[in-house]
């Protein structure tokens, strides 16, 4: 060996002699490392009070077993024995040590009652109200002799002349009736006179021609309802048929209100629930509706859901085309809520790590609700007063897993935790009752529209809006204008009067 090495260059010697410190260097450092590999072992299975291991594993990766300690090939850090008899030991729970409490940064909170009101603001725009549409059209053609000067978009109030028509046809069965009526035959003369009436001749005109004993062959069509006139197919000298449309009128009190809302929150919508709207045009104003349609079908572009409300409209402030910020409030009602974090999806149920009075974590199976503000309503599985694990419980989880632990089933959660939970149960099914005062607006059989002072227990500003009754008699002998104070519930169909009275009362 020494006379091959003499026989080498001194490049060559040089190379040699560094591939030897190498080799040395790595049957040491192999040697070492299986020194402390099986001294980290002990140790740490020491440390956990194992008597005997079953087997090592990695906490964020608990499925994986290994047969030996060490450093673990997913995460920068050691693995963990698991010790014989544990399953034993936790067979009601995850116990886990004060200190790795700390370590691991487990946190927990108390499930409690509260109210969850995810509200939704969308953008919708001020429409005329569709269900108050009246189309003007002639009983029977004639000429047109006179259209009083309107135009579109005018503002005309019910009964106002539209247009004056020239019915030739018509001269002509009135002297016939006049004539029949001078025979004295009454018989004759009613027949007359339902004649007149097919012909489309309103009454009025035909009592006219009777009393004065002259035909009359032209009539003012007049407008059957107030509206603006979205339509207008008439001029002077025009020929027109019966049945022809002449103009449109479309009702704005109360205006719709069309609000765009986003298909993932639709179902945060339903007819009656109120809205509350702010308008560019009058700034710092609230106005109040309730939505009366949720159409059936969705905008594929922006896939959305349009909600139609509707919307007081006193002295005609409000225009259809104004742009809006709507508001939808879900109904105000209390309900048992968790941290949203505090939930394990797991893809088949949904889980809660809970602690127990003994000691250690359990998983427990829930059903969940609604979700607003990073908390969770959960309707059932669990009671007020429990405390859920809110970081760290996807480690107590897989603990549980690997251990056997069963998880708590839905049906064996307690009815209340406490005469605390039990009254917050309590409270939360009667529905609260809220007090305003406020001036009447309008009144039907069955609803009553306030101009209303805030009501700062639901964060209502000032505004007009209406509220069903439970009947006539409940609103008897109040009148427009009337000053009252109410109390009222917060219905599923709306907020309804529970008691109204005239205030001095």
């Amino acid at each position: 060996m020494k006379a091959v090495f003499e026989r080498l260059s001194p490049r060559q010697r040089s190379y040699a002699a560094a591939a030897g410190i190498a080799l040395i260097s790595l049957g040491a450092g192999y040697g070492l490392s299986m020194l402390g590999g099986g001294s980290d072992g002990g140790d740490a299975a020491a440390d956990a009070g194992c008597e005997e291991v079953l087997y090592w594993y990695d906490p964020m990766v608990p499925d994986q077993r290994f047969d030996e300690p060490g450093k673990s090939p997913f995460m920068d850090m050691q693995l963990v024995p698991k010790c014989a008899g544990g399953d034993a030991q936790a067979g009601e729970g995850v116990s886990i040590d004060s200190g790795m409490v700390q370590n691991f940064g487990i946190r927990t909170a108390e499930a409690e009652y509260g109210v969850l009101e995810p509200e939704t603001t969308v953008t919708g725009t001020l429409a005329y109200n569709g269900s108050e549409v009246a189309i003007v059209q002639p009983r029977a053609g004639g000429y047109v002799q006179r259209t009083y000067g309107h135009a579109p978009q005018d503002l005309i109030a019910r009964g106002a002349p539209v247009v004056d028509l020239l019915v030739p046809e018509w001269g002509g069965a009135q002297q016939e009736f006049l004539a029949v009526a001078a025979t004295g035959d009454a018989a004759l003369t009613s027949a007359a006179r339902q004649r007149l009436r097919l012909l489309g001749m309103p009454e009025g005109v035909i009592s006219s021609v009777a009393r004065s004993g002259r035909p009359q062959s032209t009539i003012t069509v007049t407008a059957p309802q107030s509206g603006a006139i979205t339509s207008l197919g008439v001029r002077p000298g025009m020929t027109v048929m019966a049945g022809q449309s002449l103009a449109e009128i479309s009702g704005y009190s109360p205006i719709w209100l069309e609000a765009a809302v986003p298909e993932a929150l639709a179902g945060s919508a339903r007819v009656g629930q109120p809205v509350s709207v702010t308008l560019t045009a009058f700034p710092g104003e609230r106005f109040a509706g309730r939505i009366i349609a949720i159409l059936p079908s969705a905008q594929e572009a922006s896939r959305t859901i349009t909600v139609r409300a509707a919307m007081p409209n006193p002295g005609l402030r409000l225009k259809p085309g104004m742009f809006a910020q709507v508001t939808i409030a879900p109904e105000r009602r209390e309900a048992l809520l968790i941290p949203s974090e505090a939930v394990i999806r797991t893809g088949e149920r949904t889980l809660v790590m809970i602690t127990q009075e003994s000691g250690g974590y359990r998983p427990a199976e829930v059903r969940i609700g609604r979700e607003a503000g990073g908390r969770t309503e959960v309707l059932a599985g669990l009671a007020a007063g429990e405390e859920v694990v809110t970081s760290g419980q996807f480690l107590l989880d897989s603990e549980a897993s690997l251990a056997g632990i069963d998880v708590r089933p839905i049906d064996d959660a307690p009815t209340a935790a406490g005469e605390e939970g039990a009254q917050a149960q309590a409270d939360a099914d009667e529905p609260r009752t809220y007090r305003a005062t406020g001036t009447i607006e309008r009144i039907t059989s069955r609803s009553i529209t306030l101009r209303h002072g805030p009501v700062e227990a639901l964060e209502w500003p000032a505004m007009t809006m209406g509220f069903a009754t439970e009947g006539p008699a409940q609103v008897r002998g109040f009148q427009r204008g009337d000053r009252v104070t109410f109390t009222f519930v917060q219905a599923s169909t709306g907020p309804r009067i529970v008691s109204i009275r005239k205030t001095g009362q």
